[in-house]
């Protein structure tokens, strides 16, 4: 089983699609990967061998940030835009859409289940 940046390849997928799994890595980015290592993206994860997979690592490890450390980063920045009070970081704090999306109808995501509220009662006379 092929073992990069802390996660678990599916073994009977291709190459290109397996390296998608991994935080940071998407589409664009795994055939880069495949490619500056030599490495066939046909070619599954099984049939990988020990210097290939060597290489992929190295060129993972060496050139892009994943996982782990990418995932700080993104808090971080996160993190930084609710500190200093900037409109999205308003919008994160308060967990609605923050890139111009409407928010009467949609955006269940972002807002959670549904909170029912009641209607006023009428004045009796």
């Amino acid at each position: 089983m092929a073992r990069i940046a802390g996660v678990d390849l599916p073994k009977n997928k291709r190459g290109v699609i397996g390296l998608t799994y991994i935080y940071g890595i998407g589409n664009s980015r795994a055939k880069e990967i495949l490619e500056s290592a030599g490495v066939d993206a046909s070619t599954k994860v099984q049939d990988w061998n020990d210097d290939e997979l060597g290489q992929i690592r190295n060129v993972i490890s060496t050139t892009f940030k994943v996982e782990g450390e990418l995932r700080t980063e993104t808090q971080m920045h996160i993190k930084r835009l609710m500190d200093i009070g900037c409109y999205r970081g308003i919008r994160h704090r308060v967990g609605l859409p923050l890139r111009g999306q409407r928010t009467k109808n949609n955006s269940r995501t972002r807002k959670g289940k549904r909170k029912t509220v009641a209607n006023k009662k009428k004045a009796t006379k």
